[in-house]
């Protein structure tokens, strides 16, 4: 039988809009912001209360930004999570936030009150990231209650030069499944530390890039926006359908082949 998994019910009719966190406002994360905002604006007229978005980045928007990431001159200096939240909030007339730090903050282990939301979708370009966020996460994996701070889902999204892909998987332990004849419901699906072993990838820092044609020598032009949509994809089907039959996604510019992954 084919796998699916089908969305918490709780995010398929809440009674407050499904709070998300992105993480990392730069290539993909600028462009996951805006797709997110169609989004809650699509599921909105769907009588869906849609998105809430809280984005998180330190960083500063440079001229290697603008072109490669969704920034312009005129938004140079500013912060990026900044810049990018305020220009959606002006043009779909939102009121999401935006965090100039980064996430989860060192010190949120020892709060006994710890920021957190329904879906987690990171767009950072390094692994310490990630192994610091999953240890914050994995200790929410038994939380049951349903609300505004109960995390659900983690997305995230890593790439290359031409190369990237897009993973989905639950914080909680397991997620309620209906009975089906047809398919074969799969309560739990992995997050991305649970499929690659980053403890055994040694990672060398970049840095930041000075021009935009250095940072192109980086990552392509459109590997960002592609994987962004792909991604984007998937959670759209799973809010407005309430299900999925694939759990992430790889892509490849070089080949224009994506490869989906099933549950």
């Amino acid at each position: 039988m084919k796998k699916i998994h089908y969305t918490d019910r709780y995010l398929l009719n809440p009674y407050h809009p499904v709070t998300v966190f992105v993480v990392g406002a730069g290539g993909t994360g600028s462009q996951v912001a805006t797709n997110l905002a169609r989004i809650s604006v699509a599921l909105q007229a769907l009588e869906h209360p849609g998105l809430h978005v809280t984005i998180f980045d330190p960083d500063m928007v440079t001229e290697a930004n603008i072109g490669r990431q969704l920034f312009s001159e005129s938004e140079l200096g500013l912060n990026k999570a900044v810049a990018l939240v305020t220009r959606i909030n002006r043009f779909f007339g939102f009121s999401w936030q935006a965090k100039g730090n980064r996430y989860p903050q060192k010190s949120s282990a020892d709060r006994e009150n710890h920021e957190l939301a329904n879906i987690i979708i990171t767009c950072t370009d390094n692994t310490r990231s990630r192994m610091d966020l999953w240890r914050f996460l994995k200790r929410h994996r038994g939380d049951t209650s349903d609300n505004e701070q109960d995390p659900i889902y983690w997305m995230d999204f890593g790439n290359a030069q031409t190369t990237g892909q897009v993973l989905i998987g639950n914080i909680r332990n397991k997620i309620s499944q209906p009975v089906s004849n047809e398919y074969l419901p799969v309560p739990r699906m992995n997050v991305i530390t649970e499929e690659v072993h980053y403890s055994t990838i040694k990672e060398k820092d970049s840095g930041p890039s000075c021009s935009l044609a250095e940072a192109l020598q980086k990552q392509d032009l459109f590997i960002n926006s592609m994987l962004a949509q792909v991604g984007c994809e998937i959670l759209w089907r799973m809010l407005k359908e309430g299900r999925t039959f694939h759990r992430g996604a790889y892509l490849n510019l070089d080949t224009l082949k994506v490869s989906p992954i099933p549950v």
